[in-house]
């Protein structure tokens, strides 16, 4: 008879998940009892830092990651990045660590209480199975939640004592495929797409997901279309600089409207309708003109669910947009003008602006390189100066919530062989700078760049769109991330002049383990 372990790793390995992400406390030490030599296990030295490790790495790989959290703390510190693995749809298979069941019937130290709540609503699936031989079986379902469009994490609770426990052994079950939406409403919407007299798209982080960006690329160029990056898209949907290129929608109503008028159709591809960060618009209004007919694709059921108003079709992206493509070719359609392009800029006296550091960074990046941004005051000056052109090449966290961006990058470099540079802001970097230490363990090739301003830029001009002129809380003086990196293993230059930016950016770049450029920006 096997035990729960046994059967459990049979499992994983089957799905090929033999790399666990983790911070171990007591309650999960048998989990990894004659730990196999196949298995990989990555140290985080916090939870949240395990968990956006995961979700970076996942992403790298296209396939399910796990992380081993401590019951109840373990799984609260985590719990940031969990809200955005939701957000940005990364199967991820949480198995956390619980007492042993014959404590349960009181109050242990260190139990979790209710431990299949605590995560919700930000996880599909959370169990504490019954009885220690369901294991194997109930992660082998977790597996398969997580993967299934649209993806997420999924939380399994296991008791300490479960994993010696005898279990049988979990039968293969593959699943596989994503929903292919309705042909006749698909085959509508590809006539009224050719019949439009200036349509326009709007990508959003699902195109990447799925697979569909050249797909997209064609759609775009047979229609003449112009198009856009939807509101806080996380992922890279089309060239940016293809002449078809419109930029990026604000989240905000009087952006979207003020962009998609003189449109006669806009059709929505892997994004939610419309994500705002900014009052204005009316409940349900998705700040679409009048005169705009709006349709979405989306493998989101609750996604369409929340549009007001158009056609929405729950697909998998690649094949709504192929159905697309299979309908007709519209008639001669002049294409739009293409955007006006940002020049370049050059040193402004003797301070590193935001504008030069992206563009020295667009200038000697390796064509395959990937980003991994996690500096929201930055993101207007990227857009401008570090355009991204391919699929998988540019990640960033879709919920919002500081402290995924660095481990993130840690587990994109820890999946991917190209080069990945991580885009951070100083705040930013202050949630996760533990994940410096595991980058120096795992000896990644990663160029961590700190957009260092000494504040909380980002609030600092949100502050201005509510009047506010002297918010508190956002200063962040005396921080040294070349001392902070140096103390986790990671060699570290501060650069202060325009002078010394492209050498010192080189040097990293070429690099063959982790490096930390400190960059102070004014």
């Amino acid at each position: 008879m096997t035990t729960v372990r046994e059967a459990s790793l049979a499992v994983l390995r089957s799905h090929g998940i033999t790399t666990i992400f983790g911070n171990p406390g007591s309650t999960e030490l048998p989990m990894f009892r004659d730990f196999p030599d196949d298995f990989r296990y990555v140290l985080g030295l916090q939870e949240g830092v395990a968990v956006g490790m995961a979700d970076g790495y996942a992403q790298g790989m296209g396939r399910a990651a796990l992380v081993n959290l401590h019951s109840a703390a373990g799984v609260g510190h985590g719990l940031g990045n969990v809200f955005t693995a939701f957000r940005n749809r990364t199967p991820l298979v949480l198995v956390a660590g619980q007492q042993a069941r014959s404590l349960l019937t009181g109050e242990p130290f260190l139990f979790a209480e209710r431990p299949a709540e605590f995560p919700e609503p930000y996880v599909k699936f959370s169990r504490e199975p019954a009885r220690a031989e369901d294991v194997p079986a109930a992660l082998a379902r977790a597996i398969h939640v997580a993967t299934t469009p649209p993806c997420g994490p999924v939380l399994l609770s296991v008791p300490v004592d479960d994993w010696d426990r005898p279990a049988e052994p979990v039968p293969p079950h593959r699943v596989a495929g994503s929903v292919a939406g309705d042909p006749d409403v698909l085959a509508e919407i590809a006539g009224r797409l050719a019949a439009a007299r200036a349509p326009a798209l709007v990508v959003g982080g699902e195109v990447d997901r799925d697979g569909a960006f050249g797909d997209v690329v064609a759609l775009a160029e047979r229609h003449r279309a112009r198009v856009y990056v939807a509101p806080m898209s996380p992922r890279c949907g089309f060239p940016e600089t293809h002449p078809l290129f419109g930029g990026f929608l604000p989240a905000a109503h009087d952006g979207i409207r003020a962009a998609l008028d003189g449109h006669d159709l806009a059709l929505v591809l892997g994004s939610p309708v419309f994500p705002f960060h900014t009052e204005g618009a009316a409940p349900g209004d998705t700040s679409v003109p009048d005169a705009t007919e709006l349709v979405q694709l989306t493998e989101d059921p609750a996604h369409a669910a929340w549009t007001p108003v158009g056609t929405s079709v729950v697909t998998g992206l690649r094949h709504g947009v192929r159905a697309l493509l299979a309908g007709p070719v519209p008639a001669d359609r002049a294409a739009p003008e293409p955007r006006e392009r940002t020049p370049r800029v050059g040193a402004d006296g003797d301070v590193i602006t935001e504008e030069l550091l992206l563009q020295t960074l667009a200038d000697l990046r390796a064509a395959d390189a990937v980003v991994v941004e996690e500096a929201p005051a930055t993101r207007g000056p990227m857009h401008d100066h570090l355009p991204f052109d391919r699929p998988a090449s540019f990640y960033t966290c879709a919920s919002g919530g500081l402290g995924h961006g660095l481990p993130a990058a840690v587990g994109m470099a820890l999946a991917r062989s190209e080069d990945v540079v991580a885009l951070i802001g100083d705040g930013s970097a202050m949630y996760g700078i533990p994940a410096l230490w595991s980058a120096a363990q795992l000896g990644v090739p990663l160029t961590v760049l700190i957009v260092h301003n000494a504040r909380y830029r980002a609030l600092d001009q949100f502050a201005e769109h509510f009047g506010i002129t002297k918010p508190v809380g956002t200063a962040l003086p005396g921080l040294d991330f070349v001392a902070l990196a140096a103390g986790q293993g990671v060699p570290g230059t501060r650069v202060e002049h325009p002078g010394d930016l492209e050498k010192a950016l080189a040097e990293a770049l070429a690099s063959p383990g982790p490096v930390l450029l400190d960059v102070l920006v004014r």
